[in-house]
């Protein structure tokens, strides 16, 4: 086997249009116009010469990221809801109003003061401060188990 023997088995020829033979007169392209002519190519906004969606559509100001939000709970407002030796997590905190979607982050704050003992979940982070204020309330942050 030679060089000049072996084939890319990934470039695949184009069709070659437009060059007589059997297809007749206009070769499979239709009659005059834009697209019967060589090198014709459209972008893919193009909508036959009437203005395209992008250019009807409102363009506003900034940009909606698509990154998860954090919501933030400050101590005082968990010593506030909670009760002693109640549990604090995602779904706890949708069922008093604290927090609006299951979807986003919650990290707890140290603002105010804690005096009830709170058992804060694993899909809750917490800041230092607040993770020794819970701690030296009586309360315990558990942990996600890594096997």
């Amino acid at each position: 086997m030679q060089v000049n023997d072996l084939k890319n088995e990934e470039k695949k020829e184009r069709k070659r249009v437009g060059r007589g033979g059997k297809r007749g007169t206009y070769s499979g392209r239709g009659m005059n116009g834009q697209k019967s002519r060589s090198g014709f190519s459209q972008r893919a906004t193009f909508e036959g010469g009437a203005s395209s969606i992008v250019t009807r559509t409102k363009k506003n100001k900034g940009f909606k990221s698509l990154s998860v939000r954090t919501e933030v709970v400050n101590l005082g407002r968990l010593d506030e809801i909670f009760a002693d030796g109640e549990k604090v997590d995602k779904k706890s905190l949708k069922e008093k109003n604290i927090i609006k979607s299951l979807k986003s982050k919650v990290k707890i704050l140290s603002v105010g003061d804690l005096t009830k003992k709170i058992i804060v979940g694993v899909d809750v982070l917490t800041s230092k401060v607040a993770k020794d204020k819970i701690e030296k309330a009586g309360g315990k942050i558990e942990t996600a188990e890594v096997k």
